[in-house]
């Protein structure tokens, strides 16, 4: 799978890039950048492709990302339609590994930098209560000038690399060789299975999609994502799913239906496979 390089903007009197957001198309594709990213959700619910990986993401949220790791953080529809009354709110800072110099970060005193800068090629998500602190920890960093910025982002590296509630987001075996060419490829890909996982979805028409043959999508597939093209809308529909049960306004069955699945029992199956829990279970600790 192809993402787009990202050209990420950066100015004279900045050793990094850091900005604020209030709205949700801002590289609302599937990308890469030979930047680090940290990433601080404040408002804003969606859908994470982060490398091979599917999930929820929600306000509150923080992430961060290695150097050249593809990822889409795609906001859910309502923030397209009621932009007034659904502004998001991020925090995102993009800076090279080595920006402060390949010597200073071999230091032995920065041994913790160096260590979660090789972990986030893989992605870390913050979890727990430190991600809250954490996240205001981001939003000090764009606001701040001088010197201070820098020590800053070394404190919020420092405080990711020493939590013990942080998690990995894609897999050992996820890819990152990719080339330009393929971009339109995969954008429409996703954005085709996005706009219509709630129905079922041929593989003759993701063929057509991908202007290739639907055995040829098949082997392409599996062998960009190490998954089928199956599991990956599963995934899509389990995602959509977390999020109408953590909303609470429907019941499980209808939530189900309403997720493209089109019996309750492969619904519980494909949930439990990919969360780890019912989807009653899931619903229980979200309010808990």
């Amino acid at each position: 799978m192809k993402p787009q390089l990202l050209k990420v903007s950066n100015d004279l009197i900045h050793s990094f890039s850091s900005r604020q957001d209030k709205v949700p198309y801002i590289n609302n594709r599937w990308h890469y950048h030979p930047e680090v990213e940290l990433i601080y959700f404040k408002k804003g619910n969606g859908t994470q492709f982060v490398g091979d990986s599917i999930q929820r993401f929600q306000s509150g949220d923080v992430v961060l990302l290695g150097a050249n790791l593809p990822h889409y953080w795609r906001f859910d529809d309502v923030y397209f339609e009621d932009e007034a009354n659904n502004l998001a709110d991020v925090s995102v800072i993009h800076f090279c590994d080595n920006f402060w110099g390949d010597a200073f970060l071999n230091l032995p005193e920065n041994a913790v930098i160096r260590n979660i800068l090789q972990k986030a090629k893989r992605g870390i998500q913050v979890t727990g209560d430190e991600k809250q602190q954490l996240g205001k920890l981001v939003e000090t960093i764009v606001l701040t000038e001088g010197p201070k910025k820098i020590m800053l982002l070394m404190e919020a590296l420092m405080e990711i690399g020493s939590s013990k509630q942080t998690k990995i987001i894609s897999s050992i075996g996820s890819r990152n060789d990719f080339h330009q060419s393929e971009n339109d490829r995969i954008n429409a890909i996703y954005d085709y299975s996005i706009a219509n996982f709630k129905r079922k979805i041929s593989m003759e028409e993701m063929a057509a999609i991908a202007n290739i043959s639907p055995n040829s999508f098949c082997r392409y597939f599996k062998s960009r994502t190490r998954k089928t093209y199956s599991q990956f809308i599963n995934e899509i529909r389990v995602g959509h799913a977390c999020k109408l049960l953590i909303e609470n306004k429907i019941n499980v069955k209808q939530i189900c239906y309403e997720s493209g699945f089109h019996n309750f029992a492969s619904f519980h199956k494909y949930f439990k496979s990919i969360t780890g829990k019912s989807p009653l279970s899931y619903q229980k600790a979200v309010f808990n």
